[in-house]
């Protein structure tokens, strides 16, 4: 059994879309901090390359092993969007913000990326992590939108149905892969 501990990143208190903008996270609260390194396996940690996620797996990982951030494990990308606020996205693109939250499989922002990019983009960089970790655990801090491909991938789910589910800051997400499918053992649990 393979398992996959999927960490989001510490909160940014963005109140925007915040997808590929490099913002920090808050990470003050050492005491969530600690409960939730005690609750992850001695594994190997990886990150997004994103500052929010990256620093949040170095805050995770004094006595595990830190590999090298990847841009693949990136939220999805907001493109022109990123910055900006909801309100100013709905009116300055009305029919290509809702179509891409009604139906958001093959809609993407100007310049950024749809659902379904994000998913090959992401799931492409978990197999290849599946393939190199076989039969171990591995902690991958990354966002909201990350997490939400593979959750879906795991359960089956479309992406209306991904969006329902809530991943907190600072949860863990756990996907477990047998060897022929995937299982999510663990979601959005906050230690």
């Amino acid at each position: 059994m393979t398992r996959f501990w999927w960490v989001r990143h510490g909160p940014t208190h963005e109140t925007a879309f915040t997808g590929w903008r490099d913002v920090p996270a808050d990470l003050s609260d050492t005491p969530r901090l600690q409960r939730l390194a005690a609750a992850l396996p001695h594994a190997p940690v990886i990150a997004s390359d994103l500052i929010r996620a990256s620093a949040t797996a170095d805050a995770l990982a004094p006595g595990r092993p830190r590999l090298p951030d990847t841009p693949a494990l990136r939220e999805l990308h907001f493109g022109d969007w990123d910055g900006k606020h909801w309100s100013e996205v709905a009116a300055t693109h009305p029919d290509l913000s809702r179509r891409y939250w009604e139906e958001p499989s093959d809609h993407a922002p100007p310049n950024g990326e749809s659902w379904n990019q994000a998913t090959i983009r992401i799931s492409s960089t978990v197999d290849e992590l599946l393939a190199t970790h076989r039969n171990s655990d591995l902690i991958l801090v990354a966002h909201f939108g990350a997490i939400l491909t593979q959750l879906a991938r795991a359960r089956g789910f479309d992406v209306a149905r991904a969006f329902q589910h809530k991943i907190d800051t600072l949860s863990v997400t756990r996907l477990a892969h047998d060897g022929t499918g995937w299982t999510a053992e663990v979601i959005n649990h906050s230690p």
